[in-house]
């Protein structure tokens, strides 16, 4: 079950994450839980092929910072806009 203060999202289009000891916004580690319904397919030599996964369930358990280890500063914030990286570059990455 996520910390209070952990995310409880993942990013989409709009969001990324952030974190909030050390600014990093690109690396970070991710824990989660997956429920799925699969459909296999198995060859007549009997090598398996999953062709269609159906995500159930999902469950964010942990998130933390690569670069400083923080787990309890993840924040979800606003992705700047494309044109705004060109002309402000330190929004690209972290420290």
């Amino acid at each position: 079950m996520p910390s209070e203060n952990m995310p409880s999202e993942t990013p989409d289009e709009t969001s990324r994450w952030r974190c909030g000891r050390c600014g990093n916004l690109t690396r970070f580690d991710v824990v989660r839980s997956r429920t799925v319904h699969e459909y296999w397919h198995f060859s007549m030599a009997g090598v398996p092929d999953v062709s269609e996964v159906t995500v159930q369930a999902e469950t964010l358990d942990k998130v933390s910072c690569r670069w400083c280890g923080a787990t309890d500063r993840i924040e979800v914030v606003r992705r700047p806009d494309p044109e705004a990286l060109t002309e402000r570059p330190e929004e690209v990455g972290g420290p």
